[in-house]
């Protein structure tokens, strides 16, 4: 699965990415997204796959949807052979609101598994803590804060102080940031985006050593198909509040709303493929950028059981009989 769709889904993420872009800056983050779900959905379709989608988006912020149950892939419409199944899922636009104020950090996210890798979580907050390889299984989720620090710093030969933790910039936080601070750790606040941030914590030289807070479930789960892949760690547990979650951990097949989730517990596929390319330009990906030629996109491709990690440099040529390729 890995050899013969890596591509394909690189392909998508691209044309999604270029797609948001065309309307980056614009102010209107429902067109943003809309433009990530209509181009991700056409392009899937081109797959040679038996897709369904098992983690979507747009029920919480009532979005333009890729629903979860949703099939695609080339098998929708062509009955005549059998293609493999793999459950997707995807997050068209991470960073609509980015998207649509220009500012960095946008990327479109696809992750593939073969059927029954990926956890269908629900469309809840949950708890995170994420990590690097290097600090793989030093961390708690229910620790305090100055203990995961001082096992993070340890692992890394680091002092506290030395040490750059993500933390979403909302207000259920502020107790969070408190106690990061208090401990010595250097805090870097998001706006959106604890996706991308979960995978910077994962690779050297991003000078991110750690996210913690609460975010999507959803996001934990494409994070975790990319850790997978990284060898790095999340560790989540699902905010369960009110008696309509309940409800809804019925209805996705989940019994035990305060259990602890590891990486393998949210993303266990033996196959897996991890996909996504940079929308505005971030810490990890360069944004789409539009020139005389054609357009050049950057993205990440992720496998895990043939192990590879691609940064991918595109330049799309515009069909034209004088056109001219540059050096970059």
């Amino acid at each position: 699965m890995e050899k013969a769709l890596g591509l394909e889904f690189l392909r998508v993420v691209e044309e999604a990415a270029i797609a948001s872009a065309r309307t980056m800056g614009l102010g209107d983050g429902h067109k943003s997204d809309q433009a990530a779900v209509e181009t991700l959905r056409s392009a899937m379709d081109a797959v040679g796959m038996d897709g369904t989608i098992v983690i979507g988006e747009g029920e919480r912020d009532q979005a333009p949807m890729l629903y979860i149950g949703e099939k695609v892939g080339a098998a929708v419409r062509d009955k005549s052979r059998k293609y493999p199944e793999v459950d997707i899922a995807v997050d068209p636009l991470e960073g609509t609101n980015l998207c649509a104020t220009g500012e960095p950090n946008a990327i479109v996210v696809l992750a593939a598994s073969d059927r029954g890798g990926l956890l269908h979580a629900p469309d809840l907050y949950m708890e995170k803590i994420i990590v690097g390889p290097s600090c793989k299984g030093a961390v708690e989720l229910d620790a305090p804060v100055e203990h995961n620090l001082r096992a993070i710093a340890k692992r890394l030969d680091r002092d506290i102080d030395d040490l750059v933790v993500i933390v979403l910039d909302r207000p259920r936080h502020q107790k969070l940031i408190q106690d990061i601070r208090k401990a010595g750790a250097r805090i870097r606040l998001i706006s959106d985006g604890d996706l991308s941030a979960g995978i910077s914590a994962a690779v050297v030289g991003t000078g991110v050593h750690a996210v913690m807070g609460i975010g999507g479930a959803p996001e934990g789960v494409l994070t975790a198909a990319a850790l997978r892949c990284l060898n790095g760690q999340i560790l989540g547990r699902l905010v369960v509040s009110k008696p309509e979650h309940h409800e809804r951990l019925a209805q996705m097949g989940i019994k035990d709303g305060n259990r602890i989730y590891d990486t393998g517990d949210l993303a266990p596929g033996k196959r897996l493929i991890f996909a996504c390319t940079g929308v505005t330009g971030g810490s990890l990906l360069r944004g789409v950028r539009f020139f005389g030629e054609g357009i050049r996109t950057h993205s990440l491709i992720l496998t895990h059981e043939e192990p590879q990690v691609r940064f991918v440099d595109t330049v799309h040529l515009e069909r034209r009989p004088d056109v001219k390729v540059r050096f970059f």
